[in-house]
């Protein structure tokens, strides 16, 4: 239900409100104005009292009805007034709500469209924040491995290195040991004939084998230098180890040159590290920030539809106290069903409209006045008393079962008074109807009452429970 019918309908309830509490105060006025005439009545009767045709007692039972139909009156009009405030309080708070209501509906709609429109907005963003964060997680993971397959292409490339370096190390040490006994043999060579021929004079059997011994270690030298370099010539050898010596500071160069390469893509990692956590952290701080705009949002609309729902409820219950009367209202017009009234004063409406509800209404109202004319002057209490026992004796008659009939005595004839008697009782009580024809008006109004429906109403506050 949206907001324009609730108000619509709201506005539709006050106008019946407004309708029945208009129609209350007529009720109450006219009230009043019986009660005025009563009052006058009872003050003009009242010092006509002391007369010698009426006896005391008469009198003062006369005067105790007056007063209890007095009281009676009085209560009515107490609970008729209260009724009337209680309507005007009902109207003023529908007024006050229905005001309310209004304001709200002027704003309610723009405010809806915005809300909505805000939260798709934050949806948005929270989708493509989450995309960013799930591109920057992959490239992140995509980082991490390039790195790692990195760092271990670099350290087997740096073993593979440091090996090829020990093994020329080795090499190279091989070929200088190598090297320095050859030159070690090669400068002693000069000597050892001065040797010899020093040594000639005192032991001359030595020098062959000395000779044979140094030339076999130098063979052997030379042979292995061949070997490992593959060169035959001492030139060649001396190229070889010059290359070698290149190749080395060549290789320095290359360490220093791949350490200075390794420094920077550590550099390069700890700055991709930083970037990815302050993109982190600022997502997940622009991501609850946007959580909480959407929770806000969310629970405006709660607040709204709580409201919606409240004026809903309100309206229901007004439906419900609408019916409620409408069906109290109907109950008295079957009360007062045997009551006609003239041609010109009944108006033809639509049954479901509620223009029928006031005008059955003012209907009962003007049936009640009727009733209150016809029973001016007689004995309300005798009238209730008979009807009551006619009545309890025909909801016997209707609870006994169907084989227990009743026998109805023959009645006694009613003793005649002679012509004098009727003429004179009739001239001194012109204004008083008979006892016969009180039966008689009394048992039509049992029988009419008898010919209804049953009908159970519910219990309101705004409905007594009493019958008129």
């Amino acid at each position: 239900m949206s907001g324009k019918a609730a108000l619509t309908a709201v506005d539709q309830k006050v106008l019946s409100k407004t309708k029945r509490l208009n129609a209350s105060k007529h009720t109450t006025r006219t009230y009043q104005q019986r009660l005025d005439e009563l009052k006058r009545e009872y003050e003009r009767i009242k010092p006509e009292g002391g007369s010698g045709a009426v006896s005391s007692s008469a009198w003062e039972r006369k005067k105790e009805e007056d007063v209890m139909n007095l009281h009676a009156l009085e209560n009515r009009l107490e609970k008729t007034q209260f009724k009337s405030k209680e309507a005007e309080n009902i109207t003023s708070y529908y007024q006050k709500l229905k005001t309310e209501l209004q304001d709200e509906s002027l704003t309610f709609q723009g405010q809806l469209d915005s809300l909505e429109a805000e939260i798709l907005k934050y949806r948005k963003e929270l989708h493509s924040l989450q995309v960013m964060r799930d591109d920057a997680q992959l490239s992140e993971e995509a980082a991490k491995a390039a790195f790692q397959q990195q760092d271990e292409l670099l350290s087997r490339e740096r073993k593979e290195r440091e090996r090829a370096i020990t093994s020329y190390r080795k090499i190279v040490e091989e070929h200088k040991a190598e090297t320095g006994k050859t030159e070690r043999s090669v400068k002693r060579t000069p000597l050892q004939p001065d040797e010899l021929s020093s040594e000639a004079q005192h032991s001359t059997t030595r020098i062959p084998a000395e000779e044979e011994k140094a030339f076999s270690a130098l063979e052997e030298a030379f042979e292995r230098i061949k070997e490992t370099t593959g060169a035959t010539d001492v030139q060649e050898i001396v190229k070889r180890f010059t290359s070698q010596k290149e190749m080395h500071e060549h290789l320095e160069k290359l360490k220093k040159e791949n350490e200075e390469a390794l420094l920077q893509l550590k550099e390069q990692r700890e700055l991709l590290i930083q970037r990815f956590e302050e993109e982190e952290y600022s997502g997940d701080a622009k991501l609850s920030c946007e959580q909480q705009k959407l929770e806000e949002a969310e629970l405006q609309l709660q607040a709204h539809q709580q409201r919606c729902d409240s004026a809903r409820e309100r309206l229901d219950w007004l439906t419900t106290t609408l019916s409620t009367v409408t069906a109290g209202v109907e109950h008295l017009a079957e009360k007062l069903q045997h009551i006609t009234l003239s041609a010109g004063r009944v108006t033809a409406q639509q049954p479901d409209s509620e223009e029928a509800v006031l005008e059955l209404l003012a209907q009962c109202e003007l049936q009640l006045q009727l009733l209150q004319k016809e029973f001016e002057g007689k004995d309300l209490t005798a009238i209730m008393k008979e009807m009551g026992e006619d009545e309890f004796y025909i909801r016997i008659e209707e609870n006994l079962p169907e084989y227990n009939t009743r026998v109805r005595l023959p009645e006694a004839q009613p003793l005649e008074l002679s012509d004098d008697a009727a003429k004179r009782s009739d001239e001194d009580e012109p204004g008083v109807l008979s006892r016969e024809v009180l039966k008689r008006q009394s048992q039509l109004i049992v029988d009419s009452n008898l010919k209804k429906k049953t009908w159970k109403r519910k219990k309101s506050k705004f409905w007594p429970k009493e019958e008129i």
